[in-house]
């Protein structure tokens, strides 16, 4: 599951619409089936865009590059409090033309919005109001901040991540972003930095306080796998996802967003204050570190504080269900695993209290479909997507069923896909 963008869309931890240049794919039409995320770009018109908005350089072409969005099976919300998430990258995201122009100008223009703006080396620090050019600017104040001199870039951005889907696509600009910047400049960073810088960025410049989940997964992606990501250490490991007949599907409630700086950040807080009092009885430096036999002897202290409690409660249970879910993958047990998302939907509701409505419903009514071993939301919440582990046989009837009683209980139009779980971040080849 970037809050300066919510004049145009409430979720803005996930800012990028539907690219005009590709079609919506749903399970009524022809399945998904691409072997890389760039297949829904049509790189030749956007160099031809490129060079209508900046002017063609014969001997100066605009070098491509793609990062994903990503969708996050399960462990939610544990990334800022330092704990267990099971990610993976999907075949969506942002596809970034971008060229030094080595004038100290930096130019930028998207195929998702109108707004497109030119500014002089001078003010490429200073946010420019609610505008989604922040998340560039904040990747290139990161790379100032390291001694990172750059003389100018024309970069023009496309997405094709769902708009509002929590798929994090702000992600998705930002280690694109960071990691042209690094290729263009021979900055010689690796991924792992370059994730901080993407974090640092929105954390600092946008005033987004997310976790490190969105930005690890988008860079670190690994075609069929899932990474299985320790936030607080950063270790990590790819584990295959090894479906055989099952598939991951996305349904996007199409809710408006109600996640704003306010509530995401005010879930930050909580866990903070949280930690402060678990503190006072057991020795931890995160409650992503805290296991839940040494969080049950704390109950009391929270007599007064019942919220911070309970959003505990779901930081310690989430980081078992994460272990247990990677568990039951590695071994072949996927109705274990989709009994833990049925959990973790339940915690995420009701001590999280981070759903809704619409989420919910999408919830029950596939869970109630013959073939679905587990449904959850994923992402921030407040609306956006749930994340769906159904058999491919259950493929052929799911979605009228369970669009249709959704329209009916909530008035929205819900959208499907079938994902696969995708590469990170890297430059494109012809």
């Amino acid at each position: 599951m970037g809050i300066l963008i919510h004049a145009l869309y409430t979720d803005t931890k996930d800012i990028l619409p539907q690219n005009h240049l590709t079609s919506t794919h749903s399970l009524s039409r022809k399945p998904i089936n691409m072997t890389h995320s760039s297949a829904s770009f049509d790189l030749p018109q956007l160099e031809r865009l490129f060079n209508e908005k900046f002017g063609e350089q014969i001997d100066n072409s605009p070098v491509s590059f793609h990062a994903p969005g990503r969708v996050n099976l399960i462990g939610e919300h544990t990334d800022y409090t330092g704990g267990m998430v099971f990610p993976c990258a999907i075949d969506r995201g942002t596809l970034l033309l971008i060229r030094r122009n080595n004038t100290n100008q930096f130019r930028f223009a998207s195929t998702n919005f109108d707004f497109s703006t030119e500014l002089p080396a001078a003010e490429i620090s200073k946010a420019q109001g609610d505008s989604w050019v922040n998340y560039p600017l904040g990747v290139i104040d990161q790379f100032k901040k390291r001694g990172i001199n750059l003389d100018g870039l024309d970069c023009l951005y496309s997405g094709n991540v769902p708009n509002g889907a929590g798929l994090s696509s702000s992600a998705s600009i930002e280690v694109v972003t960071a990691f042209a910047i690094n290729e263009l400049f021979n900055a010689s960073l690796d991924n792992i930095e370059l994730v901080k810088i993407s974090q640092a960025a929105e954390n600092e410049f946008v005033g987004m306080q997310c976790g490190i989940m969105d930005q690890f997964a988008v860079a670190m992606g690994k075609q069929n796998h899932a990474l299985m990501l320790n936030c607080q250490t950063l270790h990590y490991r790819h584990v295959p996802l090894n479906l055989d007949d099952h598939a991951i599907v996305l349904i996007n409630t199409n809710q408006r967003r109600e996640l704003n700086e306010s509530a995401y950040n005010d879930r930050v807080a909580e866990c903070q204050r949280a930690l402060t009092i678990v503190q006072q009885r057991v020795d931890v430096n995160s409650l992503g570190e805290l296991r839940m036999e040494d969080f049950e002897t704390t109950e009391d202290l929270f007599t007064d504080d019942p919220l911070a409690y309970r959003r505990a409660r779901h930081v310690c249970s989430e980081n078992t269900r994460v272990t247990a879910a990677v568990d039951a993958l590695e071994n072949n047990d996927l109705n274990a695993f989709g009994a833990m998302m049925k959990q973790s939907h339940q915690s995420l509701r009701d001590d999280f209290e981070v759903s809704s409505k619409p989420l919910d419903t999408l919830v029950d009514l596939a869970s109630k479909h013959p073939g679905v071993l587990g449904a959850r939301l994923t992402g921030a919440g407040f609306g956006g997507c749930t994340v769906n582990l159904m058999h491919q046989d259950a493929l052929a009837t799911f979605e009228n069923a369970v669009a249709n009683d959704y329209q009916q209980a909530t008035g929205l139009t819900a959208d499907f896909y079938i994902i696969k779980p995708s590469d990170g971040v890297g430059e494109m080849t012809s």
